[in-house]
């Protein structure tokens, strides 16, 4: 290998952020992002097994994956919908297709990688606004002249906080920009049987465009873009990584709707957010980032070694989690980053806080 990679390898390795696979081996979850517990869920009793063959425009389209795309638009009130092989194609493919060398991208500096990459693919200028400060938005579409799209995560990954989705809202409509939202960690969490935050404010309409994902709450894989007709129909034409992936497999399709329309959504919602609750309850005095009804509870530590001593005590309990250091946040934060779920019960949610005040 190249000594320049062997150099950045080694420079992580210093720096106390070297990332490696590991397995949970069985304690007790809370850190996935399967905050429904469907991913241990079998709600599908389709008996198809067939592969795709090829992309989407080849040989890989088919009854079930239409199907899908409009139940989905029907159920997330979106005029269309369509699939991508995951999240992270989905941000991929989406941004670096839309934004043109001459319009310019205001993301909010936390956003998720998988959008930065999109960003880096397109042509357009981008400028980060600083996290949920809408007069900082504000200060720069007051520059700005063209197409401006605007990006923001509704509930963020690695906070845990919402986003000003209304302000943004407003700032948008009076500029004539386009807000687009990643709706990730919202999507079967919150709003009417899992429709998201921006559903469940009544925003549906005015956002350009939503990426859903099937791998956190929904416990399975895959995402899509919710969109207008036009819109889906300029992604099939330009987004690359919908044109050249090979679809997935036709059951998939299938599994996802029936995971998105399982009438269980709504029971587990109201037993996460119970959860979220029992846990928050018990912890007053503590100075979370995230917002008090998110899954995502996170704590914020300036030194690395305070949060690994934690750490250590929380696995040595039983409890998996894992530390969140740079550069998935940012230099010179480290975060403990919590995941609430339906199934975990008051016990463990009780030996849990214990770990974290004594």
């Amino acid at each position: 290998m190249d000594d320049k990679l062997k150099k950045r390898i080694e420079l992580r390795k210093d720096e106390g952020s070297f990332r490696q696979l590991t397995l949970k081996k069985g304690s007790i979850d809370f850190f996935s992002n399967d905050y429904l517990g469907l991913a241990k869920e079998k709600p599908s009793h389709s008996q198809i097994s067939e592969g795709s063959s090829g992309s989407r425009l080849l040989s890989g389209n088919s009854i079930q994956a239409m199907d899908c795309e409009e139940r989905l638009s029907s159920f997330y009130d979106s005029e269309e919908a369509i699939v991508y092989n995951s999240g992270y194609d989905a941000n991929v493919g989406f941004i670096s297709a839309v934004a043109q060398r001459s319009d310019y991208i205001l993301y909010d500096e936390h956003i998720h990688a998988s959008i930065r990459d999109g960003i880096r693919l397109s042509f357009a200028k981008a400028y980060s606004f600083q996290h949920n400060d809408l007069r900082d938005l504000e200060r720069q579409l007051e520059k700005m002249n063209g197409t401006i799209y605007v990006m923001a995560e509704s509930i963020y990954s690695m906070d845990g906080d919402m986003a000003p989705l209304g302000g943004m809202q407003a700032l948008v409509k009076k500029f004539g920009a386009y807000l687009i939202i990643d709706e990730a960690h919202a999507v079967g969490v919150y709003g009417d049987s899992g429709r998201g935050i921006v559903h469940a404010r009544g925003m549906q309409k005015d956002v350009f465009a939503r990426t859903i994902t099937f791998g956190k709450a929904y416990g399975y894989h895959g995402a899509a873009i919710l969109c207008a007709q036009a819109l889906k129909e300029y992604l099939v034409n330009f987004s690359r990584s919908f044109i050249y992936s090979t679809a997935l497999p036709v059951d998939s399709y299938t599994k996802i709707i029936d995971r998105v329309e399982l009438d269980l959504v709504k029971e587990r919602q109201r037993m996460l957010h119970d959860n979220i609750y029992h846990f928050r309850n018990g912890l007053k005095s503590f100075d979370f980032l995230s917002e008090e009804n998110s899954p995502i509870q996170v704590l914020q530590f300036e030194n690395r070694d305070k949060l690994m001593v934690l750490v250590e005590k929380i696995l040595k309990s039983g409890i998996y989690t894992k530390p969140i250091l740079p550069p998935t946040v940012p230099k010179g934060s480290f975060r403990l980053r919590l995941c609430i779920h339906s199934f975990n019960s008051k016990n463990e949610i009780d030996l849990l806080r214990n770990c974290l005040s004594i």
